[in-house]
């Protein structure tokens, strides 16, 4: 969802380097903006000075300007060691101070969507029509696809994880039905911490039909996951990152929303189809509760996600 950002970024002539997690890094280097990328070598949780200290003096005197996308105090930390003259931020978490250049955080319930928000630390007032976009070489998706077996458009994706939480997934038992509906095989994808919500739904599908359905979470890197959601003929989804991937490679898509918005996050891509109660006028009685974006859903029933059944989505494929 930055891609946008750093589009308009290069445009001016700016030269953009990135600093990504080691688990996010590989989506930048599919930008051909971006000239350089640094994996920030900290873990989850605490301010790890030491750490930030020790890659600001690395990077002492390399840049003239930040753009600081996430909105914590630990994120703004690192530019303001390394001596970044100028730094650009929403306000939050006390930033004040290690701002140089600071945008009003609007709250939740007026924020744009992500891609916009991040857009305009840019100065971009068109930031609203932006859409994030991702190549992939032909060549190398076509060498990841031997590798493991697969031809292009002769198969769909199910990315059934969400990173977030249970709030956000489409019951595994929904996703085995669909599979067993489709005419094409199914590959799963996600991360290794997903695999066995994956072989959850491969088992059931399996059970049935032998050999429809392949699970791929944690067996792959994270371009070879790209190259396969590319040649997918269609993919199907939660609010997820894996989402995004396939919205910014322009593939069908279906994508299943449940305690989040697609009024906040959605798939920019025309061949996407959004599934989602809370709009629907034709649901009763209506979803109040939505949106809660909370991990887990705070009723016990996450109706939101268990009344979008297989044979909805199987109309949208």
């Amino acid at each position: 969802m930055t891609e946008p950002l750093l589009r308009h970024l290069q445009g001016r002539g700016e030269r953009l380097t990135v600093g990504a997690l080691p688990w996010v890094a590989p989506v930048y280097r599919l930008m051909p903006q971006v000239a350089e990328v640094i994996e920030l070598p900290f873990a989850h949780g605490g301010l790890q000075l030491k750490a930030r200290g020790r890659l600001a003096r690395q990077l002492a005197g390399r840049f003239d300007m930040a753009y600081i996308c996430p909105n914590s105090l630990k994120s703004a930390l690192l530019p303001l060691l390394a001596g970044i003259p100028k730094r650009v931020g929403y306000l939050g978490e006390a930033r004040i101070g290690l701002l140089t250049h600071r945008l009003k955080n609007p709250p939740k319930a007026r924020r744009p969507p992500m891609v916009a928000f991040y857009s305009a630390l840019s100065g971009a007032t068109d930031a609203v029509n932006d859409r994030p976009q991702l190549q992939m070489n032909a060549a190398e998706v076509d060498t990841a696809l031997a590798a493991l077996d697969l031809q292009r458009g002769g198969y769909d994706v199910f990315a059934p994880g969400a990173e977030y939480g249970p709030a956000k997934r489409w019951p595994t038992g929904h996703f085995a039905e669909l599979a067993q509906r489709l005419e094409l095989p199914v590959v799963l994808l996600g991360s290794a911490k997903e695999r066995d919500l994956c072989e959850e739904i491969a088992d059931l599908v399996n059970t049935e039909q032998p050999g429809k359905c392949r699970n791929l979470a944690g067996e792959t890197s994270l371009a070879q996951a790209f190259s396969v959601t590319a040649a997918a003929n269609c993919l199907v989804s939660n609010d997820s990152g894996l989402m995004h991937v396939g919205a910014a490679l322009g593939v069908r898509q279906v994508a299943i929303f449940g305690s989040s918005s697609p009024l906040h996050t959605p798939p920019l891509n025309d061949r996407a189809t959004v599934l989602w109660l809370k709009n629907d006028a034709s649901y009763q009685p209506p979803l109040d509760c939505a949106p809660c974006f909370e991990r887990e859903c705070p009723l016990g029933h996450t109706r939101c996600l268990v009344d979008i059944t297989a044979a909805n989505v199987l109309l949208k494929i």
